[in-house]
């Protein structure tokens, strides 16, 4: 056998057992989303231990953030306030739990460095530990979308199903994200900085303070902006309205061509991520 050839057959079968690896990873955390759980509510306790309201601080600052703002801007845009006002408050809500998943991201595996080094545990578990910690304070800022939509009478409308199919959308696209975020962050420090500055030019970028009706029907500007579409894919059915279809199809692209590729790139990394923190 040549040389050539046999490094090529040796790449292969190396590059096959990368990836049965990072597979049997991948079920083996499965398995543990109980501890993922555990360690989410864990890390909610502790960062707000000692704190009257605890995580309703923010809840607080936020409903006064969406009254300001709603109040405010439904004046200049001179729209009627039963509707910016839950448009506004759903979109504060939402875009701060996606952002808040994808920075938090980035700290997936250096923020357990320890435990990563000290144990055997799938290091898919860290990464649904972002995830399930981001979805347990959106629960505590539901009472905000809860409130403004029945005092402004969209309770009526809301589509629940097509929320609940938005948000698990949404939810596959974010851990992908969050993941390659972690996986980056690991290798280069300064990787943080940059997700944080992306999402916070895509704040102003999206429409969570002004309406996407600004723009004509699939205009570039949204089409191409992945914010938007996991902005709409949930808020669009809270307040009775229909998803585009082109949102369906962006997420779950996106899903399948991010997932298959950051799984590649994890079964690829997975050894060296303990390395590099």
């Amino acid at each position: 056998m040549q040389p050539a050839q046999h490094m090529l057959r040796t790449g292969r079968r190396g590059t096959a057992f990368e990836f049965a690896m990072a597979l049997r990873d991948l079920r083996a955390s499965f398995d543990r989303l109980g501890l993922a759980s555990s360690l989410a509510w864990a890390d909610v306790v502790a960062r707000y231990r000692g704190s009257i309201l605890g995580p309703f601080w923010i809840t607080l600052s936020m409903g006064l953030m969406v009254a300001g703002i709603g109040l405010l801007y439904a004046q200049l845009f001179e729209v009627p306030l039963n509707d910016y006002v839950p448009y506004v408050a759903l979109g504060i809500v939402l875009f701060g739990a996606i952002t808040n998943t994808i920075n938090e991201g980035c700290a997936t595996f250096t923020g357990a460095a320890g435990m990563l080094s000290q144990t055997s545990l799938p290091m898919f578990t860290f990464v649904w530990r972002t995830v399930l910690r981001n979805l347990i304070n959106l629960g505590h800022h539901l009472v905000i979308i809860v409130g403004v939509l029945v005092w402004y009478g969209h309770w009526k409308t809301l589509n629940l199903p097509l929320a609940a199919a938005g948000m698990v959308l949404a939810l596959a696209n974010l851990s992908w994200i969050s993941m390659l975020a972690g996986i980056a962050s690991a290798r280069f420090r300064d990787v943080p900085q940059l997700v944080v500055s992306v999402t916070q030019f895509a704040m102003f970028m999206t429409p969570v303070f002004w309406k996407a009706d600004a723009f004509p029907d699939r205009h570039a500007f949204l089409a191409f902006n992945p914010f938007h579409h996991l902005l709409h894919a949930v808020r669009a059915p809270l307040l009775g309205e229909p998803v585009d279809s082109l949102t369906w199809i962006v997420l779950t692209a996106m899903a399948v061509i991010g997932w298959a590729a950051t799984f590649t790139i994890f079964s690829l990394t997975r050894r060296r991520i303990v390395h590099f923190l």
